[in-house]
């Protein structure tokens, strides 16, 4: 997540950041429909089709990390995997430093897939087994993937745990994070680490980043900006999390089990995924966790109203992310 300030709308930002690339200037409308969060994405057309900008600033971004993401988006395409398509700036990049009033801007365009999300659709059994199936797919081709500089690849979890830590050191009273830290770190260096089970995963292959094209009969994927390189199960945990607040209880243990078996579908050989489970949720709420702390910590007077709502938002969502620290895993 940005922090706070980052998350105005600033259509002229984004006109100027555009202009990067090629675009039809008519649809400059469609930015009414921006989100914003880890990043800002703004909509608009090329030639009528639909094109998504997505920019962020330099100082909350790594460029290797942006890089490395590029790079593995055109690998899963090459190999045929549905993820979405970068297009090239007007410079023939794929990744633009843009210098703006603003500030300096890290800044990509992607056409948008097909289908809709899966959030927004009635989730059959037939496609709970095609989103298990593109889960396993894609760390099926992960398995293979070899990036062509090593010290531009994704950062793995150890990174992330470096990472918070940094930031924790401007926040002395988050003893608990701080434990939870060496917690996790100490438990993951039991663990086996091997092909089969750990490389680069999507981390936020949740049901709004997956797309279901009902021509197709399969699934599209988009937002890879936080993947990293960890054991599999983090994705398996992270996904079933997100689906487990759209299915009854009664119905709960069969559709995991659809999702499931299309993973393994995919996936290769089975093994004990569920018993990592517990240690993912603990490391992606720890992680959820200090991120949120990072965006909230510089207040301003007279907030808007939104931004003040936002706030306890995140105030009870960090409650519940903080409710296992410390506690054995």
């Amino acid at each position: 997540m940005l922090t706070l300030k980052y998350l105005f709308q600033n259509n002229d930002l984004a006109e100027m950041i555009l202009k990067n690339w090629s675009y039809d200037p008519e649809s400059l409308d469609m930015f009414q429909y921006y989100r914003i969060s880890s990043n800002a994405v703004y909509p608009f057309r090329e030639q009528g089709e639909v094109r998504l900008l997505r920019f962020a600033p330099v100082e909350e971004k790594n460029q290797i990390n942006l890089g490395a993401e590029l790079e593995f988006l055109r690998y899963l395409r090459t190999n045929h995997y549905g993820a979405m398509e970068v297009v090239p700036a007007h410079s023939g990049t794929e990744l633009v430093e843009a210098h703006t009033p603003w500030g300096t801007y890290y800044a990509s365009v992607f056409k948008r897939v097909p289908g809709s999300p899966l959030g927004s659709i009635d989730l059959n059994d037939s496609i709970l087994y095609s989103y298990g199936q593109a889960l396993g797919e894609l760390h099926q081709l992960s398995q293979s993937f070899i990036p062509e500089q090593k010290e531009k690849q994704r950062w793995t979890y150890t990174d992330v745990l470096d990472w918070m830590l940094e930031i924790l050191k401007g926040f002395p009273g988050e003893r608990a994070a701080l434990n939870e830290i060496a917690l996790l770190r100490t438990y993951f260096a039991t663990w086996p680490m091997t092909q089969q089970n750990f490389g680069l995963i999507h981390y936020d292959f949740e049901l709004d980043n997956v797309f279901y094209d009902e021509g197709s009969q399969s699934c599209y994927v988009i937002d890879f900006d936080d993947s990293m390189y960890h054991w599999y199960a983090m994705d398996v945990e992270q996904s079933l999390d997100s689906l487990r607040e759209e299915i009854e209880p009664e119905h709960w243990e069969q559709k995991k089990q659809w999702f499931l078996n299309g993973y393994w579908s995919k996936a290769g050989e089975r093994y004990d995924l569920e018993s990592m489970f517990p240690a993912c949720r603990r490391f992606a709420n720890l992680y959820g966790y200090v991120r949120v702390l990072r965006s909230v910590a510089e207040q301003w007077s007279y907030e808007p109203e939104w931004m003040s709502g936002l706030r306890v938002r995140l105030a009870k969502l960090m409650t519940e992310k903080a409710e296992q620290f410390g506690h054995p895993i």
